[in-house]
C-alpha cells in the first residue's frame, strides 16, 4: 500500500512537471496567443485583440496564466476548441474510446502472438522453426506501417472484401470487425519486437539449471515453459509490453489517418495543423498522463510476478 501511494505521488509529481513545461512551450511557440485564438475569419482590430487578452488573462504574467490554468484544468475545464468551438473535454471524450479500443485489440494480438513465437523459438535454437519464426520476425520489423495499411487495405477490404475499407464501427461485436485491419497493422511491427526480446530471454532462462532440472524430473514441453520459462522470463518482457502500450496510446497517427478513424492520434494532428492551442494542450498532457500511467501498471506487474521485487517494495 505504501509503495503504490508512492509511485502514484510520483507520477503526480511529473505529471504537473510536464503540464509546466508544455504550458511554457506553446507560449513560447512563435505567433501571438490572441491572433491564434480569434482564428483567421475574426476580425483583428484592436478592440477585439483587448478583449481577447482579457478573457484569456493574456495580459498577465505567465506564472499568473498557468496558475489560472491549472485551477481550472482541476476541475476538467480546459476551454474550448479554437477550430470546432467545442469544449476540449467533450471533444476527446467522443474520440478516446476508438483509440483505447484499438489499442488493446493490437496489444491483444502481440501478447498472443508475438509472447508465443519468442517461447518456441528461444527453446529450439537452431531449428528450422527457430530460422522460420527468426524470418517472418526480421519481415515484419522492416515493414512500415503505412505500406502495410495500405496493402492490407487493398487485399482484405477491396479483393477480398473481408473487413470493412473505414470507420470504427459500432457495438462490441461491429467495433472488433472494422478495427481488425488497423490493430493487425499497429501490431505487426511490434510482434516482431516483442518476438524478438522474448526469445532473448528465452534462450538465456533456458540454458539456467533449474530448467535442465525440470526437464530431468520428466515434465512435459508445456509444463517446462508454463511453469519455468514463461514466469522466468516475463519481466523484460512485461517491460516491453509496458512501453508498446504507451506507444500504442500516443502514436497512431499513421494507423488512424489510413483507416480514416476519429481517434485521439488524428485529432491532435488537426489540432496541429490549425495552431488549437487549448486542444492540443490538453491532447499533450492527457498522452503524458497516458505514459506514466502505463509505467505505473507496468511496475505494479512486475512487482507481481517477481517475490524479490514484491519484498523490497512492501519492506
Amino acid at each position: 500500500m505504501r509503495w503504490t501511494v508512492l509511485r502514484l505521488l510520483t507520477a503526480a509529481v511529473q505529471l504537473l512537471a510536464l503540464s509546466i513545461v508544455i504550458f511554457s512551450v506553446l507560449y513560447l511557440t512563435p505567433g501571438k496567443p490572441e491572433q491564434i485564438l480569434l482564428g483567421t475569419q475574426a476580425g483583428t482590430s484592436p478592440a477585439a485583440l483587448a478583449a481577447i487578452r482579457e478573457k484569456y488573462h493574456l495580459n498577465e504574467p505567465l506564472v499568473n496564466q498557468y496558475g489560472l490554468w491549472l485551477r481550472d484544468a482541476a476541475h476538467f475545464d480546459f476551454g474550448r476548441s479554437i477550430q470546432t468551438g467545442q469544449t476540449v473535454t467533450s471533444a476527446i471524450s467522443e474520440r478516446l474510446p476508438v483509440t483505447i479500443f484499438l489499442t488493446a485489440f493490437a496489444l491483444a494480438l502481440v501478447v498472443l502472438i508475438a509472447v508465443p513465437l519468442g517461447l518456441i523459438a528461444g527453446t529450439r535454437v537452431g531449428t528450422f522453426t527457430d530460422r522460420l519464426i527468426t524470418l517472418v520476425i526480421t519481415v515484419g520489423f522492416s515493414a512500415p506501417a503505412f505500406a502495410v495499411g495500405i496493402g492490407a487495405l487493398y487485399v482484405f477490404g477491396v479483393i477480398l472484401r473481408w473487413f470493412p475499407m473505414y470507420g470504427a464501427g459500432d457495438g462490441f461485436v461491429d467495433r472488433l470487425w472494422h478495427l481488425s485491419l488497423p490493430a493487425a497493422t499497429l501490431a505487426l511491427t511490434v510482434i516482431a519486437v516483442i518476438a524478438r526480446q522474448t526469445r532473448a530471454t528465452a534462450l538465456k532462462t533456458n540454458d539456467q539449471d533449474f530448467m535442465m532440472f525440470a526437464r530431468v524430473r520428466g515434465l512435459s514441453w508445456h509444463q517446462v515453459v508454463g511453469r519455468y520459462l514463461l514466469r522466468n522470463s516475463s519481466l523484460p518482457v512485461v517491460t516491453s509490453l509496458g512501453l508498446v502500450l504507451a506507444y500504442f496510446l500516443t502514436g497512431t497517427v499513421i494507423v488512424e489517418q489510413t483507416f480514416a478513424l476519429q481517434g485521439i492520434a488524428s485529432l491532435l494532428v488537426s489540432a496541429i495543423g490549425t495552431k488549437d492551442v487549448p486542444m492540443v494542450q490538453c491532447l499533450a498532457l492527457l498522452a503524458a498522463l497516458f505514459v506514466l500511467l502505463s509505467n505505473l501498471l507496468t511496475d505494479m506487474v512486475c512487482v507481481i510476478l517477481d517475490p524479490r521485487l514484491r519484498r523490497k517494495a512492501f519492506a
